[in-house]
C-alpha cells in the first residue's frame, strides 16, 4: 500500500492509525499542502484523486480517498483488529462519534476554509471547534468507558485524537472537556497513535519532531 499524506493533515492521521492499528506496512509519498502553491493541486495528484486532498491510499489494485471510506475498506479487508463493534447500538453510537467530528467539526477549520478567514482564522477555528467539542462532551459521557464508546479502541477514538490535535494548535481551551480530554490522553498511550502522531512522520519538519 501507499499512503498519500501530509504530516499535519488530521485525516491522513486518522488512516495512520488504522493502518498502525491493524499492522499494515505501507510506504509514505509526503504531499505538502503549503509548499509550492499546495502540491495537493499538482495535475499529477489531481488525476489520482479528484477533490484535490489528503489522504488517498493506493491498496489491492484501487486507489481510495475520503479517511473514513478508507477506514471502512481496511475494517471489510482486514477485520482484525476490529474498529467497529459487534453491538449494533454500539455501532452505530461509534459511527455517529466518527461523523461528528468528521462532517460537523472538521471541515469547517479546514485549510481550505481557514485560508478564506484572513485574520480572523484563528478565531474562526476556535469557535467551530469549541461548538462541536461542548456537543461531543456531552455524547461521550453517555457513551464513554475508556476509549470513545466502552473500552475497546474504535473508528471513533481515530478521529477523535487528530480533532483534540487540531483544537490545541489553535490554542482551544480544553478544560470545559473533561472527558474528551480523558479519552485523548488514554489514547495517546497506545503505541499505534505514536507512531502515526504528526512529529513522528517522514515529512515532518526537523523543528516540530518528537
Amino acid at each position: 500500500p501507499i499512503l498519500y499524506s501530509y504530516f499535519r493533515s488530521s485525516c491522513s492521521w486518522r488512516v495512520r492509525i488504522a493502518l498502525a492499528l491493524k499492522g499494515i506496512s505501507y510506504d509514505v509519498v509526503p504531499v505538502n499542502l503549503l509548499k509550492d502553491g499546495g502540491q495537493q493541486f499538482s495535475a499529477e495528484f489531481k488525476a489520482m484523486n479528484p477533490m484535490q486532498q489528503v489522504p488517498a491510499l493506493k491498496i489491492d489494485g484501487i486507489t481510495l480517498s475520503q479517511s473514513l471510506a478508507i477506514i471502512h475498506y481496511l475494517e471489510d479487508t482486514r477485520p482484525n483488529p476490529r474498529l467497529l463493534p459487534q453491538d449494533t447500538k454500539k455501532r452505530a453510537q461509534v459511527r455517529m462519534i466518527a461523523d461528528h467530528i468528521v462532517s460537523g467539526i472538521q471541515p469547517l477549520q479546514n485549510l481550505s476554509v481557514l485560508k478564506q478567514m484572513g485574520e480572523k482564522k484563528t478565531e474562526w477555528a476556535q469557535n467551530c471547534i469549541s461548538s462541536g467539542f461542548q456537543a461531543l462532551e456531552q455524547t461521550l459521557q453517555h457513551t464513554a468507558g475508556r476509549y470513545c464508546v466502552g473500552d475497546e479502541v474504535s473508528m471513533a477514538d481515530l478521529c477523535l485524537v487528530p480533532q483534540v490535535f487540531n483544537a490545541e494548535r489553535f490554542k482551544v481551551d480544553m478544560a470545559p472537556y473533561p472527558t474528551i480530554t480523558r479519552i485523548n490522553k488514554a489514547l495517546l498511550e497506545l503505541e499505534a497513535f505514536k507512531v502515526s502522531h504528526p512529529s513522528r512522520q517522514p515529512d515532518t519538519p526537523a523543528e516540530l519532531r518528537a
